[in-house]
């Protein structure tokens, strides 16, 4: 048999070839990630004697070609988690890295476990496009969170409160938030201030029509009195309104880039067998729902519900050792952290909405109710999703198929 352990990196590869009792087939040798090289490799592994297995460490999406066009070759392809290989056969006290002896390292874990390897297989063109818009809107929101502080900032020096005049949600068309669009029209206190009531009272009413936004004669009368009596460390000039509107229109940007990413995620979430079971579960919505789809993947690829569970890093490993055994164990947290989070954001809402028919709910209200932390409720009721899931999904696979 021949463990082929490649060393990925970004565009080229170390590739080494062995056999048990550390034969060494080739000696590590380099192979960059182009159609001709790669189809090089294929044919150079496949004319081996024996059966051959290539093994590889799964690293962001650098895997990915290689992966891919040795799969379609024909070939045995196995991406093993980063972590099992850095653990593996670190019997020397000398710190060497390099790729040479990485590449060695991996085949030699191939080797080790060669009947427990796991079978490399590509995903769908959906799924993969909808774990990649998913991304995407993680980063993006970062950006607009970064951006609203620093906008918060600059309003206290300007007009400060106009963050709390209106509790409005996003707009789904665009994502623009009501308040931000306010401060851009009236971006320092005297721009309301200034005026008579009546004056900025009809002014605000033609701002809303024009927008697209509701309009209340008692919230208009609010916004007046609230403008009133503040110090303004930022003077009312066109240098100060620069500031402002430029800080408006980068938010506006990335929420309209939110708001193209977040339906395409729901289209393409749409697209997959198990929608309707994500959708029939409580605080999801149109977001935390294509994300946790998207980075669970094919659920039919885990073995059982404790494998989902694993792989979201949400199971409390055992920690013994001689006559102490730990009862206040923590989870791993060697899954994927966006599925953790995701899920994390489900249960608060439904922690926050409090629907007494939820299983979910009820289950954290239990914990809750014997006195569990905070943290240690709230991780049970990833899991618990999970495993609802897990459940649903197959069920209703099963009733499709027949």
């Amino acid at each position: 048999m021949n463990a082929v352990g490649i060393d990925v990196s970004k565009g080229k590869s170390m590739v080494a070839i062995m056999r048990p009792f550390g034969e060494v087939v080739a000696s590590p040798f380099e192979v960059t990630h182009t159609g001709s090289e790669l189809s090089e490799l294929a044919n150079t592994l496949k004319s081996l004697h024996g059966e051959t297995k290539v093994i590889m460490e799964c690293t962001g999406s650098y895997y990915l070609p290689i992966a891919y066009d040795l799969h379609e070759a024909g070939l045995f392809v196995s991406a093993v988690h980063a972590k099992l290989i850095h653990d593996y056969g670190n019997n020397t006290i000398r710190r060497v890295k390099t790729d040479k002896v990485d590449s060695i390292k991996i085949a030699n874990y191939g080797l080790s476990n060669w009947m427990e390897l796991p079978q490399y297989w590509p995903e769908e063109d959906i799924r993969r496009m909808l774990k990649a818009y998913s991304r995407q809107y993680t980063k993006y929101m970062k950006l607009k969170i970064m951006l609203k502080n620093n906008f918060i900032a600059l309003a206290d020096q300007t007009f400060p409160g106009v963050n709390e005049l209106f509790s409005s949600p996003p707009r789904k068309s665009d994502g623009h938030e009501k308040w931000m669009d306010f401060a851009f029209k009236f971006w320092h206190c005297e721009c309301v201030c200034g005026l008579r009531e009546k004056e900025f009272i009809e002014r605000y009413r033609k701002w809303c029509k024009r927008e697209g936004y509701n309009f209340s004669q008692a919230k208009a009368e609010d916004i007046y009195v609230s403008s009133l009596g503040h110090v303004c460390v930022v003077p009312m000039n066109d240098s100060s309104k620069q500031l402002v509107t430029l800080s408006i229109n980068q938010i506006n940007a990335v929420s309209e880039s939110l708001a193209v990413v977040a339906r395409e995620m729901k289209r393409l979430a749409e697209l997959l067998p198990e929608y309707p079971v994500m959708s029939s579960f409580y605080g999801v919505g149109d977001i935390l729902g294509p994300q946790i789809m998207a980075e669970v993947g094919d659920v039919i690829r885990f073995r059982s519900k404790a494998s989902l569970v694993c792989f979201a890093g949400l199971e409390p490993p055992e920690y013994q050792s001689g006559k102490f055994e730990s009862e206040n164990r923590h989870i791993s947290k060697t899954g994927s952290p966006h599925l953790r989070k995701a899920l994390f954001q489900v249960m608060d809402c439904i922690l926050k909405k409090s629907p007494q028919d939820d299983p979910i709910y009820q289950f954290l209200d239990r914990k809750r109710t014997e006195g569990k932390h905070y943290y240690s409720y709230m991780t049970a009721g990833c899991a618990k999703f999970l495993r609802m899931y897990y459940a649903r999904v197959n069920e209703f696979i099963d009733k499709m198929a027949d």
